[in-house]
């Protein structure tokens, strides 16, 4: 057995309170709002989903998966989602992990710098493949736990090291958490699937990633692999307990609160594919330029302000998808030019576009101390155009759109799934999905009926079994 840390007695309340919460607390007891939330969640990161499948790195994740995370009995098999083929439980969360991972469009939590849904809705997904009979409400109690769990190891992380690690660092513990409900470990068994997620969770370093965007994105598919694999490797007796990020002394105090202050509804949803630093520059620019009718041939320059990481964004015109992603200047760029930053702007053909790229040379980029004071709770800028006409515009303070501040709203949620899902699925299929997952909050609801919907591959194209 592993020591525990000093202040043993704390921790053994602690990771008691912990496992009531993930191993005992039916679905009944979560709020109908947190469930709700977590519904909404999982229709936004499944849009995601769909959206990146066609994309190469989402390509390159599932035949990955399907080379060297095979299937194993039936009972830690699972498909693909949209894909269809079946691998190991593991395999198949990190290859819907990974996929979602580089479309930069799904869901985040300010406190943790990172994002939750990335890897607990693929998790569920693979989760879900042995447990036929898992009704609505438990499925999106799941939910609720991994987000939970990974939102205060996230929080515990970035409090006591100091690393800028990325979000499958502890994407890994929520992963953990959910697998070990679903698979019935006892307390002792979870302690020490915790302590194997973190310690085998990739701590890669997102600075590097900033610096030099390639499909290594956050992180995501690897922490839901090591989640995943620390369960079964609980449940079969490993050893790996404690878990610094649940049982230090000094990090108690991010869960105390757990099971009644709810940070499953505390998300920020995202207008566009890029990374939420350049959000608040977007929609500053977005503002701009609706109010005072501007296009490209009335800008001559534009000064956006931000915080010190979304001034380190890549600045270049990209030729990846994965460096657009993680472009302020280019989004800046492409707003001016075409009124929105869509998929088509950061993959194919956006890539080359000439009249973005003339846009690009005038957009200036500067770290602004008091934006930079306010990171990570909120992701601020402030923008100034200078027109042809001589006018200077200027934004004011911009927070970026979609969380608590200025949340979207379930209508907001569901066009936005809707203009990702039905181009790769067809409108009659993505709204059964939509419908289905909406559904779950329903007493007597099961998980079942929608997984009819989410493996099979789209239409037209099939996969060797």
């Amino acid at each position: 057995m592993v020591d525990q840390p000093e202040g043993a007695g704390a921790v053994c309340e602690i990771t008691a309170r912990i496992a009531d919460f993930v191993l005992r607390r039916p679905a009944t007891q979560f709020p109908n709002e947190v469930l709700r939330a977590a519904s909404l969640q999982f229709l936004d990161t499944i849009g995601v989903t769909i959206a990146a499948g066609p994309m190469e790195a989402g390509r390159i994740a599932r035949e990955a998966a399907v080379l060297l995370y095979g299937a194993g009995d039936g009972r830690h098999a699972a498909r693909m989602l949209f894909d269809g083929r079946r691998v190991s439980m593991a395999g198949a969360a990190f290859a819907a992990a990974t996929q979602t991972d580089n479309l930069d469009g799904h869901d985040g939590y300010s406190p943790t710098k990172g994002h939750i849904g990335v890897a607990v809705i693929p998790a569920l997904a693979a989760l879900a493949e042995a447990c036929p009979d898992l009704g609505g409400p438990e499925a999106l109690a799941a939910i609720v736990i991994g987000y939970e769990i990974a939102g205060r190891a996230g929080i515990a992380l970035h409090a006591t090291v100091s690393d800028y690690h990325t979000s499958g660092a502890w994407n890994a513990l929520g992963v953990a958490a959910m697998a070990s409900r679903f698979i019935r470990l006892d307390d002792e068994q979870l302690r020490h699937a915790f302590g194997i997620a973190e310690y085998h969770g990739p701590r890669s370093q997102m600075m590097r990633e900033i610096a030099t965007p390639t499909m290594l994105h956050d992180g995501s598919g690897m922490g839901a692999l090591v989640g995943l694999s620390a369960a079964v490797l609980a449940e079969l007796g490993f050893a790996g307990a404690p878990a610094i990020t649940l049982e230090a002394p000094d990090v108690a105090h991010h869960w105390d609160d757990i099971g009644s202050l709810w940070q499953m509804s505390r998300q920020y949803i995202k207008p566009y594919p890029i990374c939420r630093w350049a959000h608040a520059a977007i929609d500053g620019t977005r503002a701009l330029c609706l109010e005072y009718g501007l296009g490209p041939a009335q800008v001559v320059k534009v000064r956006v302000n931000s915080f010190h990481h979304a001034a380190t964004l890549f600045a270049g015109m990209p030729d990846t998808t994965s460096k657009a992603q993680y472009s302020l200047a280019f989004a800046v760029a492409t707003m001016i030019v075409h009124g929105r930053v869509g998929l088509e702007h950061i993959s194919g053909a956006g890539l080359q576009d000439a009249a973005v790229e003339a846009m690009l040379r005038r957009v200036e980029v500067t770290e602004s101390p008091r934006h930079s004071a306010r990171f990570p709770q909120g992701r601020w800028a402030d923008v100034r155009i200078e027109t042809t006409d001589g006018r200077v515009l200027d934004s004011g303070d911009v927070h970026a759109r979609g969380g608590p501040e200025a949340p979207f709203t379930p209508d907001d949620i569901m066009a936005k799934y809707m203009e990702l899902a039905a181009p790769v699925l067809g409108e009659a299929r993505a709204a059964a999905i939509r419908d289905g997952i909406l559904g779950l909050t329903a007493p007597g609801s099961r998980f079942s009926d929608l997984a009819a919907l989410l493996y099979d591959p789209p239409a037209g194209q099939h996969y060797a079994a």
